[in-house]
């Protein structure tokens, strides 16, 4: 017998009806009886419908829940339910986006202008340099790619060129107050509006530190997140913008403000070693200023959003880490002891930088050219460590024969494929045409590396912005456009950032380093 609540359900029929013509039971009636599932009532449907239309909004979704649709509705709103949660975990999770709201690079009067003659002749009448030491000096400059319109501090043009803590500080004050000035304007943001604060700069460290100055001469609120990186050469300025990001992410609903700079007149070196006077002549007033922001509502008047930050350190070598050393001279003068090896040094990082950066930003079409030249070398048993194409170069711009080698030549992969603009650190010519070669770039592509290092020098760890604010001088920075910002420094570290730009970047017409030199650029004989 089926269960009780079944019965309703099945109906029965008499078959096959007749009587038995043999047997023990012959002349008896027998029948067979069908068994089967019930037609639906449609009396009770129509009845049921009748009832449906009497009733209100509310009991005829109470007879619903509780008859036929209940079960599958709770399993609908209870995957609604998982779905929602999911999707709010993971926007949740996801990495916020950052903005660069807008930056400033400072610009110095024109009373700290000096041509390379007049540098020459600053260093001539401190009366601590021989006349070998004066002759290497106009030497690099000549090759230096640096122009005649560079800045350096008052310390260095007074007679006596002492680097004292007054000094350094008064540098400190007029570049970096100089640089927030113009980015407060610019923005139009209070400075007690900022959360994050972080600022770099490699050899000046007093105490209390710049961060502290800072927030101290903006009267910058009680709870900012400040910092201060100190010793990290010339490539800090990415490593600033990475630690900024990584405050931004834990801290929503925030800015942050990021400073890179150098202090040219503390760093002045008066001895007469050699691999110690190559900073003197590079080396120039600068700075650099900007916004970041993780708030969705400043996407709009944002101009980059950060895609990319790859970073590379090699200081777990002693060649590497001792190729740019601060040391004391024979005469105790302190100063940056800088190897001779320093590009082929670099060549290496950025080797290993790229190699990183490019599964992320190369289309695949270079990616599998890249991957099948490996896999050649490798069948072929060439190594690719130690080996190398072309000779190198050093800072001083004499050659050297690299180490021969055989076998497949390594693809480079097309980053212009990746990147509409190159924003490469202008350390000097040397290096700069050592990246051209090797990342296979046009001269358009390191034009503003190039015209920062002659109009600004080698401003350290602010001139990729120098550069990015180039571009945007020219008005070549659209919708859409990537930018890839490329630096060196002690350590020994490469690092990379990459920004897409969330709008066109429209020339400026003031608040641009550039506007009063513009049009000089590029000048022929940088090429």
């Amino acid at each position: 017998m089926p269960p009780t609540g079944e019965q309703d359900l099945l109906s029965t029929e008499i078959v096959n009806r007749g009587v038995e013509s043999s047997g023990p039971d012959a002349g008896s009636i027998t029948f067979s009886v069908r068994v089967r599932r019930r037609l639906p009532d449609f009396v009770q449907s129509v009845n049921l419908n009748a009832e449906i239309g009497s009733l209100s909004r509310e009991e005829l979704w109470r007879k619903l829940w509780d008859s036929t649709a209940g079960y599958d509705l709770a399993t609908v709103l209870a995957f609604f339910a998982v779905f929602v949660f999911t999707l709010s975990v993971y926007f949740m999770s996801r990495p916020r986006s950052i903005y660069l709201i807008d930056f400033a690079c400072f610009k110095p009067s024109d009373e700290l202008k000096v041509t390379k003659e007049e540098f020459i002749d600053l260093a001539r009448r401190s009366g601590k340099f021989d006349e070998a030491s004066l002759e290497f000096q106009k030497k690099i400059l000549e090759s230096s790619g640096i122009g005649d319109e560079t800045y350096v501090p008052r310390a260095i043009m007074s007679p006596d060129n002492i680097s004292t803590m007054k000094e350094g500080r008064a540098e400190a004050s007029l570049v970096i107050f100089g640089a927030l000035d113009e980015l407060f304007k610019k923005t139009r943001i209070r400075p007690k509006d900022v959360g994050v604060l972080v600022v770099n700069c490699s050899i000046f460290n007093p105490t209390p530190s710049l961060s502290a100055m800072i927030i101290n001469h903006y009267k910058m609120r009680g709870n900012i997140l400040s910092f201060n990186l100190g010793g990290m050469g010339c490539s800090a300025g990415i490593i600033a913008v990475d630690l900024a990001r990584d405050m931004l992410q834990a801290n929503p609903n925030n800015v942050a403000v990021v400073v890179s700079t150098e202090m040219v007149g503390y760093n002045w070196y008066p001895g007469k070693d050699r691999s110690m006077l190559i900073p003197n002549c590079y080396i120039r007033m600068g700075c650099s200023a900007l916004l970041l922001s993780n708030r969705s509502r400043d996407y709009r008047r944002a101009k980059y959003r950060l895609e990319h930050i790859v970073r590379t350190h090699k200081g777990a070598d002693d060649r590497y880490f001792r190729s740019v050393y601060q040391e004391e001279d024979e005469q105790r003068f302190k100063g940056l002891k800088i190897s001779k090896d320093l590009v082929e040094i670099g060549g290496d990082a950025l080797k290993t930088n790229i190699t990183t950066l490019g599964p992320l930003v190369l289309p695949l079409s270079e990616q599998l050219l890249f991957f099948a030249t490996l896999v050649k070398r490798y069948l072929s048993g060439t190594k690719p460590k130690g080996t190398t194409t072309a000779t190198s170069v050093t800072l001083d711009g004499s050659q050297k024969s690299p180490p021969t080698s055989s076998g497949t030549k390594p693809y480079i992969p097309d980053y212009k494929l990746a990147f509409e603009h190159f924003c490469v650190h202008a350390a000097s010519k040397t290096v700069v045409n050592e990246l051209q070669r090797n990342l296979g770039l046009s001269n358009a592509n390191v034009e503003p590396s190039r015209a920062t290092l002659h109009r600004f020098g080698n401003t350290s760890s602010s001139s990729i912005w120098y550069e990015l604010a180039y571009l945007e001088a020219k008005g070549r920075v659209k919708r859409g456009d990537r930018v890839w910002q490329l630096s060196f420094g002690s350590g020994f570290k490469c690092n990379s950032a990459v920004w897409k730009a969330v709008r066109r970047i429209k020339k400026p017409t003031s608040n641009n380093p550039w506007l009063d030199c513009l049009d000089r650029y590029p000048l022929e004989e940088l090429s």
